[in-house]
């Protein structure tokens, strides 16, 4: 590589990092919580909850959707979700169909008996609080957008590390640490090793967390071209006063979608549906499947089956990448190496940050001079 490519290669890695590494730290430290999320709320809630009638038949949903709303008057239903290990519907409601997620209530009711779940308190506003953070920066969409921006500059970063990664250790074995060298040399050869160890990683966590960023336009491009066709001519004004039996919309959703578990449903009027229809989606039932939604519409007004619709592929893209992104897909083991390569990369961007103040005071580019350094077996630096 010509010295004059290597110099453009430096200062796009060396700019690309150092924008980004201050949020990408946050995003590091705040993600190794997030990953645990489950096991941290087992460990800070030990007292497990038992239904009231464990192995009874379970309760009507309208019945239960009425018990829960009696608890909140002049409020109504936005989303019913069901957990998957135990009998509990969680239902959210709000003053009206449009309000805000901070203005929301969530509730936890058993599905065998219709009593209240105590919440699981322990933990949940600060795991909140990480979440938030780690997700918008308490920004909303811009801040999403922001974030997914710095996920961007990441990727540029790792990639041309990797250009960089070929000259430097032309001579040089794979792994080689010089620790006898001065504590730069030695910091870059860590940066360098670990760069390159976790890289499949870290683009696959980076490019995941850009499309998570996006989430919020996705379901959006979702509801309004991928629902056009079933909902043409069918939207009215505005919610039904009084709709259809909710128990029966989900019961014909079962039915257009056999071998599929129910996973929420959206009430009329709110983001993930129209303006009057139950939006009621399932999930598959294995590994892999469980996290591919399928959205049954079924007319709130009427009962009526109005159609399924597969999402398409970049609803997929989205849905996938949630759980990918903090390793959620194959249990504590996938969590744990997780964890250790959120660890590593912490190392990446805190070795790289030391080498760059170090350099400062040398006025060569970066890479040129290790290059040249490395030719007459002198210290070299890069990050």
């Amino acid at each position: 590589m010509s010295p004059r490519r290597i110099r453009t290669w430096s200062w796009l890695h060396t700019w690309s990092s150092l924008v980004c590494t201050v949020f990408l730290l946050m995003l590091c430290l705040t993600g190794l919580p997030l990953v645990f999320h489950d096991e941290i709320d087992d460990a800070l809630n030990p007292d497990r909850w038992e239904p009231a009638h464990p192995g009874a038949a379970r309760l009507d949903l309208d019945q239960l959707l009425a018990n829960a709303l009696a608890a909140r008057p002049g409020e109504v239903p936005l989303f019913l979700s069901f957990d998957t290990d135990r009998p509990v519907v969680n239902v959210t409601s709000g003053a009206h169909p449009s309000v805000s997620e901070a203005a929301m209530h969530f509730a936890s009711w058993d599905w065998t008996s219709g009593a209240r779940v105590p919440p699981a308190n322990k933990g949940e506003a600060l795991m909140h609080f990480l979440l938030q953070l780690h997700t918008d920066l308490f920004l909303g969409l811009p801040g999403m957008l922001f974030l997914g921006a710095m996920g961007l500059l990441f990727a540029v970063a790792v990639v041309s590390g990797v250009v960089l990664y070929g000259p430097f250790m032309r001579k040089l074995d794979f792994g080689t640490v010089r620790t006898q060298r001065s504590p730069r040399v030695k910091w870059l050869d860590y940066h360098n090793l670990l760069g390159i160890v976790t890289l499949a990683w870290v683009l696959l966590v980076a490019l995941t967390g850009v499309i998570n960023t996006l989430a919020d336009p996705i379901v959006e491009r979702w509801r309004e071209v991928a629902l056009a066709d079933l909902v043409a001519g069918r939207d009215a004004e505005g919610p039904p006063s009084a709709p259809s039996s909710l128990q029966a919309a989900v019961d014909a959703a079962r039915a257009a979608a056999p071998g599929m578990v129910l996973q929420f449903v959206a009430f009329p009027g709110v983001s993930f549906t129209t303006n009057h229809h139950y939006a009621v989606f399932l999930h598959g039932n294995t590994p892999l499947t469980e996290h591919l939604v399928t959205p049954v519409l079924v007319d709130a007004r009427d009962g009526t089956l109005v159609g399924v619709r597969e999402m398409p592929w970049y609803a997929k893209a989205l849905s996938l990448s949630k759980p990918l992104h903090f390793g959620d897909y194959a249990g504590l083991p996938l969590k744990i190496l997780w964890a250790a390569l959120t660890v590593l990369t912490l190392i990446v961007l805190g070795s790289g940050i030391y080498l760059w103040g170090v350099r400062r005071v040398n006025a060569a580019p970066p890479l040129v001079s290790a290059v040249a350094e490395q030719a007459g077996g002198r210290e070299s630096g890069t990050t």
